[in-house]
């Protein structure tokens, strides 16, 4: 996918809700949803190409946490696999301040964060599976910038396309970006038509039946 085209998907896909995507990436069998990723408020709406890092424990080496940061380009989202450990923080208030200073889109952690008050002063959006003041400093280090991660069971790849809002963040893979949007689409102008059709006398039965509801999370075979 070229820039102008990743650009593209990423506008429509920030304007999509995350409910939507995922129903269309329901509809063409594609699991991008990592379970239990949330918001810390829900007024966060984020959506970028995607930033890959991974930590591991640290073992009897020391590590450092977030020296990647030089090196991420505005406008993508940091996805931070820390295994899901919530015992110690891959992130916090100096990384947020420079992040959002240099216009990076968001962050996405498997695992925890602190420093929250500065999120929320800076808007940046940060997803993660909670908050934790214990620094990751010497407990983990960094194995991998840009490389492909698995987060239970969805694999995620540096140009796949990650979006977050009050529902929580998942990954669109770059190669169906543009279908999903498309889908997407057609299903927020879907929902929209119910409620108007409900709201003017119909059934939600009968409304959901006249426009093919059900249809449009089916998968194909």
């Amino acid at each position: 996918m070229n820039t102008n085209t990743t650009n593209d998907a990423v506008a429509r896909l920030t304007a999509l809700p995350t409910a939507s995507i995922s129903d269309a990436l329901d509809s063409l069998g594609v699991n991008g949803t990592p379970h239990g990723i949330a918001p810390l408020t829900y007024g966060f709406r984020a959506a970028g190409p995607a930033f890959t890092v991974q930590y591991e424990p640290a073992g009897t080496a020391r590590g450092s946490v977030g020296d990647f940061l030089d090196d991420v380009p505005p406008g993508a989202i940091v996805l931070i696999d820390n295994n899901g450990r919530t015992d110690v923080t891959v992130w916090g208030g100096i990384m947020t301040e420079i992040a959002a200073d240099r216009g990076v889109a968001g962050t996405v952690i498997n695992g925890v964060c602190r420093d929250v008050s500065t999120s929320l002063e800076q808007n940046y959006p940060l997803f993660s599976r909670g908050r934790f003041m214990r620094t990751g400093k010497d407990r983990v280090r960094l194995v991998a910038v840009g490389k492909d991660v698995i987060i239970n069971d969805v694999r995620i790849s540096p140009s796949d396309i990650i979006c977050g809002d009050s529902d929580g963040a998942l990954a669109v893979p770059a190669a169906y970006a543009e279908q999903v949007a498309e889908i997407a689409e057609r299903i927020e102008d879907t929902e929209s038509k119910i409620v108007a059709a409900v709201k003017a006398g119909s059934t939600l039965i009968q409304a959901r039946a006249d426009l093919g509801y059900h249809d449009l999370q089916w998968r194909k075979a």
